[in-house]
């Protein structure tokens, strides 16, 4: 499978945050060695999508669960794919927004009808009993990263390999400190700007961290992109960077520092977005 051109944000959680019998099965996940590495996980995610689905949207199917893993300190953390609930979100969303007589072709109803509700039965808690708080570990964006994701890092925080075959840009911190770099940032835009669109996206990604364990781990991937860009691109970029000087100087009411960092960091992403028009 070819790299899909996205990033994504995804949240580990420690075994704890999960109930004993999905404690159990993780344990064993990891101990059958069936654990993805998220190099491949795109690619395995898409594969058996695929080939659940079978020749057409006539039913929403089974999935097998799956995750990406870390240990860190002899700890273990889980990152749940939940592929059943992201197919259903998928369905709805390829719905919207088109004539009824396109929808249906696209997604028929019956399968409609199945997705909307496993996705309803996700969002109203009842798999609460069975699987702990629902909640959705992973975030994805195509052609791009969305600069509110830049916000929860800091540049000492990325991973950069560089290796044929194996390139990769990954940024991690402890949920607490991105929740604490979130919640800074809020307060900084909502004093500046006020209830502009890139207050209500960083106000979206703090509510989401809010879901997870506290001992969690956040994960900024850069995914498929790192195809799109040379090594000296990426060790270059400072996207955290930016993103942490602009703030600063909106902070300090020197909107002209703050725009240029923003001008910057806008204008590196639209030329990565651009490329999805070429393709």
């Amino acid at each position: 499978m070819p790299s899909l051109f996205a990033s994504y944000l995804r949240v580990y959680e420690p075994l704890t945050a999960f109930d004993r019998d999905r404690q159990s099965y993780w344990r064993r996940y990891v101990r059958e060695g069936r654990a993805v590495a998220p190099l491949e996980g795109p690619g395995r995610q898409r594969t058996s999508v695929i080939a659940a689905l079978g020749a057409g949207w006539t039913r929403l199917p089974d999935l097998p669960d799956e995750a990406y893993v870390l240990e860190i300190d002899d700890a273990l953390l889980v990152c749940p794919w939940n592929l059943r609930v992201r197919v259903a979100e998928a369905a709805l969303s390829a719905r919207e927004g088109v004539p009824s007589v396109i929808a249906d072709a696209f997604v028929p109803p019956v399968l409609a009808g199945q997705a909307k509700s496993v996705v309803e039965d996700w969002r109203s808690g009842a798999r609460v009993l069975e699987h702990g708080v629902p909640r959705l570990h992973e975030q994805i964006a195509t052609w791009g990263v969305p600069l509110r994701w830049f916000v929860l890092f800091e540049a000492g925080e990325r991973e950069l390999v560089t290796r044929p075959g194996r390139r990769a840009v990954r940024y991690r911190t402890e949920i607490s400190k991105a929740r604490r770099r979130a919640s800074r940032a809020l307060s900084v835009l909502k004093k500046s700007i006020g209830e502009a669109p890139i207050t209500e996206a960083v106000e979206e990604a703090a509510r989401w961290l809010e879901e997870f364990h506290p001992r969690s781990v956040v994960e900024l991937d850069y995914g498929g992109l790192v195809q799109l860009l040379s090594d000296e691109t990426l060790a270059a970029d400072d996207s955290p960077e930016l993103v942490a000087t602009g703030l600063a100087g909106l902070s300090r009411g020197e909107a002209d520092e703050a725009s240029a960092a923003y001008d910057r960091l806008v204008a590196r992403w639209r030329a990565i977005q651009l490329l999805e028009r070429c393709n």
